[in-house]
């Protein structure tokens, strides 16, 4: 049988270069990067030249990125850092969009149960944020607005640099998770316009369990671990130095791909699901935005059928699909993504999302588009909805 893995969204398989770059960090370079002899001083040394990579891939100082658990940690330290630190300030206030990963999402709702106020702005059917909205919105309380890059669901590319524009002018801190764009399309956090950043490397071919936050010089930002002072002082704990390791050669490794038209190529097949599916099949729509949405991105409702019904049965073909967030696919709940665009609780649940990657070829699109309309004919014929 085939084995075709196309939910890229959900992590991605490590690279055999970010393998091999990490390899030497489990054994003979094992040093911990605080010690000052030379197993220490090695380690030190390969961390900064991580940074420095990181930091000119999406035009930073080295001295803005911090290395974190990953890209929940980086959420979670952006946010509530900057919100900690201003409500001194008498800074209450913050805002996101009714879509963000529920990274941001629970953050937000763990600090309004703690005293702070939180607008959950609205988005349209194809999950854009309205840049007038949110400005309606804005107090003088407001101290941090978080709007991710692009949807991990629906792939639905924000207007992150119209919005960052205004809050320069208005003094509000302003972070992204770029989690889903790094690596897939270009950035540039001074062009973006934000305060801060979170990356995750798993996304991108990376070890798992290492991220990066980038953080603006003299944004105002507390840390929420404690010990010893380690990423100056805003992220304690030792460094996970091959992690590090693997997240650097990941987003090199992403930005030379770039460069040589894999996000072109990505597109072109991202185009022809989308074009099949919607010529060929009835009872299907297009979740996100027609045209600004990431490269490998695809989002379809099925009516009548159930998308876990339909992950399953295409994984019985050896394709592996998802319905939306991994982190909260075990979740008999409808997408808050897919109500947020407007879609009735049972059209939500009917939805598949693809997400393709470096190793998928036109080949695997064809045999897709081969057995999709099988799968979703068969489960419409036993469906009770």
């Amino acid at each position: 049988m085939k084995r075709i893995y196309m939910d890229h969204a959900a992590t991605t398989p490590l690279d055999k270069e970010v393998f091999e770059a990490m390899q030497p960090y489990f054994s003979e370079k094992f040093g911990n990067a605080s010690s000052l002899h030379k197993f220490g001083r090695e380690s030190r040394e390969v961390i900064e030249e991580s940074r420095e990579i990181i930091a000119r891939v999406i035009n930073a100082s080295p001295d803005e990125i911090y290395f974190t658990s990953g890209g929940t940690e980086s959420d979670n330290l952006a946010i509530k850092g900057v919100a900690f630190r201003n409500k001194k300030e008498n800074k209450r206030h913050i805002m996101t969009s009714k879509i963000e990963h529920h990274a941001v999402l629970h953050t937000c709702q763990y600090l309004e149960k703690i005293g702070f106020r939180v607008d959950y702005v609205p988005v349209d059917k194809y999950g854009m944020i309205n840049v007038n909205d949110l400005e309606e919105k804005i107090t003088k309380e407001t101290s941090v607005i978080s709007v991710m890059h692009a949807n991990n669901e629906i792939g639905t590319i924000e207007p992150i640099r119209e919005i960052g524009e205004i809050l320069k002018e208005k003094e509000i801190y302003f972070h992204t998770d770029a989690v889903q764009t790094v690596g897939k399309i270009p950035i540039d956090v001074e062009k973006l316009n934000v305060d801060l950043l979170t990356i995750s490397a798993h996304k991108i071919y990376g070890p798992k369990g290492v991220g990066a936050l980038y953080v603006r010089k003299g944004t105002k930002i507390d840390p929420i671990l404690h010990g010893g002072g380690h990423e100056k002082g805003l992220r304690s704990g030792t460094e996970n130095v091959p992690g590090i390791v693997g997240l650097a050669k990941a987003i090199e490794l992403a930005e030379k791909r770039m460069k040589n038209g894999e996000s072109e190529r990505l597109e072109r097949l991202k185009d022809k699901i989308i074009k099949e599916v919607l010529s060929n099949m009835d009872k299907v729509k297009l979740n996100g935005h027609p045209k600004l949405r990431l490269p490998n991105n695809v989002n379809f409702s099925f009516y009548g059928i159930e998308g876990e019904a339909l992950v399953l049965k295409l994984d019985s073909y050896g394709i592996a699909t998802s319905t939306g967030s991994a982190c909260s696919s075990k979740s008999l709940e409808p997408s808050h993504v897919l109500i947020a665009i407007g879609l009735r609780p049972e059209d939500a649940h009917g939805s598949l999302r693809i997400t393709l990657g470096k190793e998928n070829t036109e080949e695997d699109v064809s045999y897709l588009l081969e057995v999709l309309p099988k799968v979703v004919n068969e489960l419409r014929e036993i469906s009770v909805l």
